[in-house]
């Protein structure tokens, strides 16, 4: 054992009693990590690596092992403290009422560190072995149970994602998971996987950026490969326990801009070829990003709500049972290992555009599958909403300092419905004069005046009604469409490429909001939503500028610099954050979407 545990990573010293341990453990100085462990433990190494190492818990436990982090060292020294009488006496640790399972020190330790109010993790060990055997018999039972199970393919098994696409279930992490275990035993981290299926990408963005067959067919290649080593870096994370800060970020938004970098490749490459379909990409980011805000915030409303349940979800547990069905689901709303070999195979054989139209036809049905069945959930369920959960919606909201103006001045309107109605109408509204009115026409600034109003009313009251979700889609779907309808509508030469860049700006900073909010940090600072506008600012900035640069190159211009301010306030803010030590030790699971 005590080559396991330095193989882990620590320096292991023996003590006779709980005193001698407790001196030990103040010597170790408070930013390390310590581990406690019984010397009669026989189990998997596995076993104490998924409780001694994993950095994302403060304090974790298997049976005669506990381990605790800086964060946990004084719930630790302080259950010392209770429990080293209780040791003697054969009795559950002083202020424990619960039975203690676990009666060996580091067990009783655990227990008290509980009772004092402190989370202690206990990691699922399936078939692996931790046990503290009492006995001679005891312990050839143990031994014979850790040679009975096969402990490296137990945990192959375990660095693959239990939820997961048909394809990349059955495709890629087959093979993809023995890649991770090469990387691990080449000394390689998570990150620089992440690093390197994000420059893999952009490579093949910048091949179907040549227009030419060969081009087009390695960037088929390159992307699936890309989609391969992502796969593996998480996979390499649950191997080796490799969680980390950074890898929280690297994850969190390097599928989306390898994904809307692989679309401006695509177009650059179909412009190469005489044909311009700069508004079928964004239009296929304005999709996918929305899809992928509706389940944000469907998932932030109703996580932790209190009588969350419906008939709807019933069903859906229930067609979850039949394994075909499970599969066909799963396929159906196009996950990014489906929709990524679809984009792959059609650049290799087709043209940009027929991708881009493949793209926005089956993400539209996901879109309209998953949403009809939310929606149907939303309204059969009765379910409250949290004080957490509205503050969840409220900032995924995005809303400026105009809308903010309007919220904490203007009515608070009754009904349960009102605010999903306002924002939806709002963005109706908007949407249409962007599309009916002429180009640079003043009634669309009206129009963004007017969504800005309801934007307002649509917040000035905590989101918890049963479709308040909804309203941070709306508003999505309000500002993206309004800047690919002005650009488009303009005819102006560099407008769609540049308003591209700008929703993809705008669009980080929303994917990084969302993953700060799962991290448990909250949404990035208030003063960063006011210097960038929020949402309906951008809009009715955006609604101003085409009203006013109506000239050759202007309004494309103005765009490209409002993208490149927005993107380096947010870029250097995010990464300020993500890098810092206060940020979540987490590794990003991905979205289904």
């Amino acid at each position: 054992m005590e080559d396991d545990l330095r193989a882990l990573g620590f320096d292991v010293r023996a003590a006779a009693d709980v005193t001698e341990a407790a001196r030990l453990l103040a010597a170790v100085p408070a930013a390390r990590r310590v581990a406690l462990v019984d010397p009669r433990f026989v189990g998997h190494r596995h076993a104490l690596r998924l409780a001694l190492t994993d950095p994302r818990f403060p304090a974790a436990a298997v049976p005669g092992a506990l381990t605790a982090q800086a964060e946990a060292r004084p719930a630790l020294v302080a259950a010392l403290r209770t429990t080293t009488d209780a040791v003697g006496a054969g009795v559950p640790a002083a202020g424990s009422t619960a039975t203690v399972t676990d009666r060996t020190v580091p067990g009783r330790i655990a227990a008290a560190m509980e009772a004092q109010g402190t989370e202690v993790q206990r990691p699922e060990l399936g078939s692996l072995v931790a046990a503290v055997p009492t006995d001679e018999g005891g312990r050839t039972a143990a031994r014979a149970g850790v040679e009975a199970v096969d402990e490296e393919a137990v945990r192959l098994r375990s660095a693959v994602k239990a939820r997961d696409g048909f394809f990349t279930t059955h495709c890629v992490s087959p093979y993809s998971r023995y890649l991770a275990r090469w990387c691990a035993r080449r000394g390689l981290t998570p990150n620089q996987v992440t690093t390197a299926s994000l420059l893999t990408a952009l490579i093949a963005a910048g091949c179907a950026a040549t227009g030419t067959r060969g081009g087009y067919i390695a960037a088929g290649v390159l992307l699936l490969f890309s989609f391969v080593l992502d796969c593996t870096d998480g996979q390499l994370a649950r191997y080796s326990l490799q969680y980390s800060t950074m890898g929280a970020w690297l994850d969190a938004t390097f599928d989306r801009a390898k994904e809307y970098a692989y679309y401006a490749g695509l177009a650059l490459g179909a412009a190469r070829n005489g044909d311009d379909v700069w508004a079928l990409a964004l239009g296929a980011m304005v999709l996918q990003s929305c899809r992928h805000i509706i389940d944000f915030s469907f998932n932030e409303a109703n996580h932790d709500a209190v009588a969350n349940s419906s008939p709807t979800a019933a069903l859906s547990d229930k067609l979850d049972s039949v394994g075909w069905t499970v599969w066909l689901r799963r396929m159906i709303v196009l996950p990014i290992g489906e929709r990524w070999a679809m984009i792959a195979v059609l650049t290799a054989v087709t043209t940009p555009r027929v991708v881009f139209y493949a793209l926005l036809v089956g993400c539209a049905f996901a879109a309209c599958y998953t949403t009809a069945g939310r929606l149907l959930r939303s309204l059969t369920r009765r379910a409250r909403r949290t004080d957490r959960a509205a503050q969840a919606l409220a900032d995924l909201a995005d809303t400026g300092p105009l809308a903010g103006l309007i919220a904490a001045r203007g009515p608070r309107l009754p009904g349960a419905w009102t605010a999903p109605v306002l924002a939806l109408v709002g963005a109706g509204a908007l949407i249409a004069a962007a599309l009916q009115q002429p180009f640079g026409s003043r009634q669309v600034i009206i129009a963004a005046a007017f969504y800005a109003v309801c934007s307002g009313l649509a917040v000035a009251r905590p989101l918890k009604g049963a479709l308040d979700w909804l309203v941070p889609p709306f508003f999505r779907a309000a500002e993206y469409c309004t800047i690919l309808v002005l650009a488009a509508r303009s005819e102006v030469d560099g407008a769609l490429p540049a308003a591209f860049g700008l929703v993809a700006a705008v669009a980080y900073h929303h994917y990084d909001t969302v993953y700060r909010i799962r991290g448990g940090t909250g949404a990035p600072p208030r003063w960063l939503v006011r210097t960038i506008g929020g949402h309906e600012g951008r809009t009715l900035i955006v609604a101003v500028l085409a009203a006013l640069l109506t000239g050759a190159s202007g309004f494309a211009t103005a765009l490209t610099v409002l993208a490149a301010a927005v993107a380096l306030i947010v870029l250097v803010e995010s990464v300020r954050f993500w890098v810092s030590s206060g940020a979540p030790a987490v590794h990003d699971e991905g979205e289904a979407a």
